[in-house]
């Protein structure tokens, strides 16, 4: 335990010493609220008040969207951060196992998550009167959801890494945006075609985003979908640990670990 918490606070003496990235924590995830928040609103009054529910939608969608997205970089940005810095081989030189160095990644990806959400939904409030606190305990089992699918993406991108090296980087930051037009974010499944469908179907992200409109909808709990989504994502995260397990030693095994960072 007190090695997750050493590298734990590494990163956030990192962060505490960086403005830039303190800065990038709060830019990207303002400017999409400020963005889709008055598409959304123009989208409303074109309509004539016929779409009641499209900003809570929307704006619901977004934000739970921005806590997959920060989840999964949270993971992989930290793995990023000491292939920049060339530090791999010291951290995987010491005590620390990868399933230390893993929690210790995802406790602090929880961390961003958390500070990204604070200042969502504060934005939502002033500038929408929006309070993502009214939509209901309901949506607490999907958020639990897109949290542990964020993991799920985040090993698997750590994954490919160990296995193709840092040529790979650009999945890292283009895995979210491949699953999004196939996870129902912002319209339901049912508009996708049927090739779509069947992707999406497979997907733990439809159904939490579908059950996410069925809550504001109906206020009731979508029990199907729930399901769903939770039995996906252990099958995904069981996968992806293996994954990761089978990479991180084909790496160790071919020497390829430390030659991260000097492609």
């Amino acid at each position: 335990m007190r090695r997750i918490l050493a590298v734990v606070l590494r990163y956030l003496y990192v962060y505490r010493r960086s403005w830039v990235r303190q800065f990038e924590m709060v830019f990207w995830p303002t400017m999409d609220l400020l963005v889709w928040g008055y598409v959304t609103i123009f989208i409303q009054r074109t309509a004539g008040g016929e779409l009641p529910n499209f900003i809570t939608f929307l704006i619901g969608a977004m934000i739970f969207w921005d806590i997959l997205y920060r989840c999964q970089q949270g993971i992989s940005i930290s793995f990023l951060e000491d292939v920049w810095a060339r530090n791999l081989l010291n951290v995987f030189c010491s005590p620390l196992r990868l399933s230390e160095y893993i929690t210790a990644t995802y406790i602090f990806g929880l961390m961003r998550v958390g500070a990204t959400f604070i200042l969502m939904s504060f934005v939502a409030l002033v500038l929408y009167r929006f309070d993502v606190f009214d939509m209901g305990l309901y949506l607490l089992p999907f958020l639990a959801n897109l949290l542990v699918f964020g993991l799920t993406m985040g090993l698997f991108a750590v994954s490919v890494m160990l296995r193709f090296g840092q040529g790979a980087e650009a999945l890292v930051w283009a895995l979210p945006f491949l699953i999004q037009p196939v996870s129902a974010v912002f319209y339901p499944i049912e508009v996708l075609p049927s090739a779509l469908k069947n992707i999406a179907s497979l997907l733990p992200t439809s159904y939490v985003f579908e059950g996410m409109r069925a809550v504001i909808r109906n206020g009731n709990l979508p029990s199907g979908e729930l399901l769903l989504a939770s039995g996906l994502n252990l099958l995904y995260l069981a996968l992806s640990a293996w994954l990761l397990s089978r990479m991180f030693d084909f790496a160790r095994d071919k020497g390829t670990l430390g030659k991260l960072g000097m492609e």
